[in-house]
Order: structure tokens, then C-alpha cells, then sequence
């Protein structure tokens, strides 16, 4: 999920007669064959630990229109109010809070089962003339929403703060799949990715029917969620997409992804993703790992300043990369630094 620096010695590599980069791709492999090996174990005893709470069904809601969008604000409101009680009587206090607070929000989606999933509409979705779509990566889910909406929330504000006069802005948090952890066999593979890609282009065609006038729309992909969003790209009816702290998209170029959408990337100076192999190789009949670095010019996205934030620091207040992102969603391509 970065560039592996060089390993070992140049009088290593003179005594196996093995050049470096049949070396690393070697450890690779085996540091992976050693990761998978140990989640297969280890993950699903951590899931079976705790029970998945419980949760009614999904509110049965009419096509998404501009209409209809309160009357699925208020469904999703009061399905999110019945899985709050439902997991109180469970006895899981916090996600009883979780879905306490998502029952006053506005939620285009809502399902409180298991890991959870919903998302949640910032601003004016229907007469928006920017909206921006953020995909979260691994690890996120109902009981750890806050994190994922705190960025929203970020992002928002400052958009309110930046669109000139007389545009309007929406932000849309979309946890509309169940993430990989970051310590597990699915968090390395497209899996989870390719059974995301289809919820992802329905929504933004709900965005599209729902916002009457064209609004430009921008996917923002932390992580894991940047191979979401390139599985879901070829066609996709977005305006840009970018990639932060990217192990990869699986596309060994930006042109790969068949996208008309302009495709930038971005790491922070001190984001851990930098340190793994951007590779792909062949373990269990599947592919682990997603190939080319985005940050590489032979990618050829638009490669635009982060700062010196980490992994999780991408929409922190006040940050070069939050700067620029929001330059981005208001369609302000010159003023994006690099």
C-alpha cells in the first residue's frame, strides 16, 4: 500500500545471487502468506466474541426523487429510532447511542444489522450544486461512525465556508458496504471492494435523480475505499475522484479506470500506507495486493499536497490536504497545490 524501500544488503543480494526486486517480492509473499495464515485464525474468533446486534429490517422506500426525499429521510429516521431500542434491550449501550443520533439525521439509507450501515446527508441534497460523496476505508462501521462523520462534518463546514456566492453544497457520508478490518484476510483483496462497486454507482445515480439541476459530483476515497471506487468507476456519471492514502486501485493506470472523471491522489508525509508493496501476486486462488502506486507518474493521476498528516488525517481542520479537497468538490481545479 506504498513503496517498499530496498531490504537487505548489497552483500546479501551478491550471496544469493537474487536481485532485489525478486528479494522483496519474495518477503512480500511470504509476509502475506504469514498475515492470511494468521487471520484465518484469529478474525473469526474476534467476530464470534461479539454477537451481532440486533436491528429491523430496512425501511421500504419509494425511488429516490427530490419528492420523495423527506418522506425517506423521515423512514429512515424512525427505523433508525426502532434498531436504537432494539440494541438498548440487547444490552449494547453504544450502538443503542449510535443509532439514538442517526435517528435525527437525514439518512438516505439505514440498516442497523450487524456491522451497520447508513448514509447521511449534510446540507441541502436537493438543490445542491457540489456534492461530495466520501467513501471510507477499512474499519468503519455503525460503532466506530463517529470517526467517519467527524470528516464529513469537516469537510462540509469548510465547503460552507469556501463556495462563492449562491452555490450550494452537500456532503454525503456513504458507509454503504461492510468495510474489511485492517487486520484480515479481506482487507488485502478486491472482495469486498467488487460487492461495493454496485451500491456505490446506485447511489450516485440517486444523487443524480434526486438533485434535479446537474449538480458535479466528487468521489473522495479514503484507503480500502479507493479500490472501491476504482471498481466502480468504469462509466460512473462523477466529475472527479480522488484517491487518499491508496494501496492501489488494481488499474495499472488512471486511464485503466474508464472513467471521463479527472482521478487525483494524495499520501501525507507521515501515512504508514507508503511503506507497503504496492504489488499484486497470486495467493489461494485470489489476488493480493492492488498493483501500481497512484502516486507514481506512471499512474498518471493528478498528484496534489496532503501536508505532513497520517493515515487518518486527511480531512483534519485546517489541513493542506482538507484545503485541497474542498478546491476540488467546488470544482476549483487551478487553485489545488501540489
Amino acid at each position: 500500500m506504498g513503496r517498499q524501500r530496498g531490504s537487505g544488503t548489497p552483500s546479501e543480494h551478491t550471496d544469493t545471487g537474487e536481485r532485489p526486486g525478486r528479494t522483496r517480492g519474495r518477503r512480500w509473499r511470504r509476509g502475506v502468506l504469514a498475515l492470511s495464515v494468521a487471520c484465518a485464525v484469529a478474525v473469526p474468533l474476534a467476530g464470534a466474541a461479539r454477537p451481532r446486534v440486533p436491528a429491523p429490517p430496512p425501511a421500504v422506500l419509494a425511488p429516490p426523487a427530490a419528492a420523495t426525499l423527506d418522506a425517506t429521510y423521515a423512514a429512515n429516521r424512525a427505523n433508525a429510532g426502532r434498531a436504537a431500542r432494539m440494541a438498548a434491550e440487547h444490552g449494547d449501550r453504544g450502538r443503542a447511542a449510535v443509532d439514538r443520533a442517526l435517528a435525527g439525521r437525514q439518512l438516505l439509507s439505514f440498516d442497523g444489522r450487524g456491522p451497520g450501515l447508513a448514509t447521511e446527508v449534510l446540507g441541502d441534497l436537493a438543490h445542491a450544486d457540489r456534492i461530495a460523496v466520501l467513501v471510507p476505508g477499512s474499519d468503519t462501521g455503525l460503532d466506530t461512525y463517529g470517526r467517519f462523520r467527524a470528516a464529513a462534518l469537516a469537510l462540509h463546514e469548510r465547503l460552507t465556508r469556501e463556495a462563492p456566492a449562491g452555490t450550494r453544497t452537500a456532503v454525503v457520508a456513504w458507509l454503504g458496504y461492510e468495510t474489511p478490518g485492517t487486520v484480515s484476510t479481506t482487507v488485502a483483496t478486491t472482495g469486498r471492494a467488487e460487492e461495493a462497486a454496485p451500491g456505490l454507482r446506485d447511489v450516485v445515480g440517486d444523487l443524480r435523480a434526486v438533485a434535479g439541476q446537474r449538480p458535479r459530483i466528487s468521489l473522495l476515497c479514503h484507503s480500502y475505499g479507493s479500490v472501491v471506487c476504482a471498481r466502480a468507476a468504469d462509466g460512473l456519471d462523477v466529475d472527479d475522484i480522488a484517491l487518499l492514502g491508496s494501496p492501489g486501485t488494481g488499474a495499472d493506470t488512471a486511464a485503466g479506470l474508464r472513467t471521463r472523471a479527472r482521478i487525483w491522489a494524495a499520501r501525507g508525509a507521515d501515512d504508514w500506507v507508503e511503506n507497503v508493496p504496492h504489488l499484486g501476486a497470486g495467493l489461494f486462488g485470489t489476488t493480493v495486493g492492488f498493483g501500481t502506486d497512484p502516486l507514481s507518474p506512471a499512474f498518471g493521476a493528478r498528484v496534489f499536497a496532503a501536508g505532513d498528516g497520517g493515515h487518518s488525517d486527511y480531512f483534519a481542520p485546517g489541513s493542506t490536504s482538507l484545503a485541497n479537497l474542498t478546491r476540488i468538490v467546488l470544482g476549483e481545479s487551478r487553485a489545488v497545490t501540489s
